[in-house]
C-alpha cells in the first residue's frame, strides 16, 4: 500500500509538473518587410519584452512559459498575410496573436483566419475606422485608436496653426482612405478647405505626376497619409525637388526615425502626430526598455500592451484557450481594479490568481472602449533642426 501511495504521489507530481510547464505560443505578425519595416522591429521587441517579463515571473497559469512566434504580414499583401497567419495557427499552434499591423491585412486575417479558428487578435497599430464594425465574434481588439479619432486630432492641430487650406494625398488602401476621409470631414467641419484628395500607389519610382496634380490644386501644406518606407516618402521627395511644397503634415504611418534620416532639415516646420502619451506608464516603459531599442518608436508601447493584455486575460480566465479568455480582455484593461504599469505584470498575475481585479494602464494609458479599441491619446510633434520634436499630447 505504501508503494502504491508513493507511486500515486509521483504520478500526481509529474502531472502537476506537466501542467506547470505548459508552453504558450503567441503569434507576432507584423510587416517585417514592406512599407513600415522601419517601425516593426521596435514593435516586435515591445511585445516580446512583455512575454519575457511574464515567462520570467513564472506566475502565468501556474508556471507556463510564453514563446513568441514571428510571421511577416508584409503590411500590404493580404494573401501572404493570411497564409502566414494560417501557418501560425495550424503549424505553430498559437493561442493568440499580437497583430497584425496594417489595417487591410489585419481585416483579412480577422475574417479568414481568426474568426474561423476562434483566435484572439490584439493589434497595436491597425487604425482603419472600418475595423470598429467588423464581424469579429468578440475576438478582435486594438491598443491603437481608430483613425476616426486621429482624423479629428489632425484637423485640430492644423487649424491651431492657422492653416486653412491643404492638399491631401493618401496611400491607396484601407488605412489611407479611412484616415483621409476622417481628416477631410473633420477639417472641413472646422472651416478648412481640402483643395484635392488624391490616392497614390506604393512602389513607384517616380511621383512627379502625382505631385504635379497636388501642386496644381494648391494649398498651404501637403498632408501625406502614407508610409514612411514607401510612397509617402516618394511623394515628399518629389514635392521638395520640384518646389511644389516645403511643409508637410505627417500622420502615424509617416512618423519614424527614418523620416529624420531621409529628409533632415529639408522638412523643418512640418508637423504631425502618432499615438502616444505622457502618462506615467510611458516613462516606466522607457525605463524598462533602457537602451535595448527605441521605446518611443510609434506603436512599440502599444505592442507591449497588446501582448500583455493577451496574457493577463488568460490569467483572469484561468486558461490559455481563446474561447475562455476573449471575454476577459476588456475586464483586465479597464477599471475597476489596481492600476498596472510596465514592469508590473508579475504583480498583476498574482492579483488575478487570487481573485482580485486589475486596471491595466500599461505603456500607452490603455482604456478600451466600444468594440474593444483604444480611446486614443496622441503625441503632437514638429520637425525642428531635422529632428522630430514633441510639442504636447492630446
Amino acid at each position: 500500500m505504501k508503494k502504491l501511495l508513493m507511486a500515486t504521489t509521483a504520478v500526481a507530481l509529474m502531472t502537476a509538473t506537466a501542467v506547470a510547464a505548459e508552453e504558450i505560443k503567441i503569434g507576432v505578425e507584423l510587416g517585417f518587410t514592406g512599407p513600415i519595416e522601419s517601425l516593426t522591429p521596435q514593435m516586435g521587441a515591445g511585445a516580446e519584452l512583455a512575454m519575457k517579463e511574464v515567462s520570467d515571473s513564472g506566475k502565468l497559469l501556474d508556471g507556463a512559459t510564453v514563446t513568441s512566434v514571428r510571421a511577416d504580414s508584409t503590411c500590404i499583401d493580404a494573401g501572404a498575410a493570411t497564409a502566414a497567419a494560417e501557418r501560425l495557427v495550424t503549424s505553430d499552434g498559437i493561442k493568440g496573436m499580437m497583430g497584425a499591423d496594417c489595417s487591410g491585412v489585419t481585416g483579412a486575417i480577422l475574417s479568414n483566419v481568426a474568426v474561423p479558428n476562434g483566435l484572439v487578435m490584439i493589434s497595436p497599430s491597425a487604425t482603419s475606422p472600418a475595423l470598429s464594425t467588423a464581424e469579429d465574434n468578440g475576438l478582435f481588439f486594438r491598443t491603437a485608436p481608430s483613425d476616426a479619432r486621429q482624423g479629428q486630432v489632425m484637423a485640430d492641430i492644423i487649424m491651431d496653426h492657422g492653416i486653412k487650406t491643404v492638399a491631401l494625398t493618401y496611400t491607396n488602401n484601407d488605412y489611407g482612405k479611412g484616415l483621409a476621409d476622417s481628416f477631410q470631414s473633420a477639417y472641413e467641419k472646422a472651416g478648412g478647405t481640402v483643395t484635392i484628395s488624391a490616392a497614390h500607389e506604393d512602389g513607384k519610382a517616380d511621383y512627379s505626376a502625382e505631385v504635379g496634380a497636388l501642386a496644381s490644386a494648391g494649398g498651404d501644406m501637403l498632408v501625406v497619409a502614407g508610409y514612411v518606407d514607401q510612397g509617402g516618402s516618394g511623394i515628399v521627395r518629389a514635392a521638395l525637388d520640384s518646389g511644389a511644397f516645403d511643409t508637410f503634415y505627417f500622420p502615424d504611418g509617416m512618423v519614424s526615425a527614418k523620416l529624420e534620416e531621409t529628409f533632415g532639415s529639408e522638412i523643418d516646420g512640418s508637423m504631425g502626430d502618432n499615438p502616444g502619451t505622457d502618462s506615467p506608464g510611458a516613462a516606466k516603459y522607457a525605463e524598462l526598455v533602457g537602451d535595448a531599442f527605441d521605446s518611443s518608436s510609434p506603436f512599440s508601447p502599444e505592442s507591449y500592451d497588446a501582448a500583455a493584455l493577451i496574457m493577463l486575460a488568460m490569467q483572469a480566465a484561468g486558461s490559455s484557450d481563446p474561447a475562455a479568455y476573449k471575454d476577459k480582455v476588456m475586464d483586465v484593461a479597464n477599471a475597476p481594479g489596481e492600476q498596472i504599469f510596465p514592469g508590473e505584470l508579475g504583480k498583476a498575475l498574482d492579483i488575478l490568481k487570487n481573485g482580485g481585479d486589475i486596471d491595466y494602464v500599461g505603456a500607452s494609458a490603455v482604456e478600451l472602449i466600444g468594440p474593444g479599441e483604444s480611446a486614443g491619446n496622441y503625441r503632437e510633434m514638429v520637425i525642428k533642426d531635422g529632428k522630430i520634436t514633441t510639442v504636447k499630447y492630446r
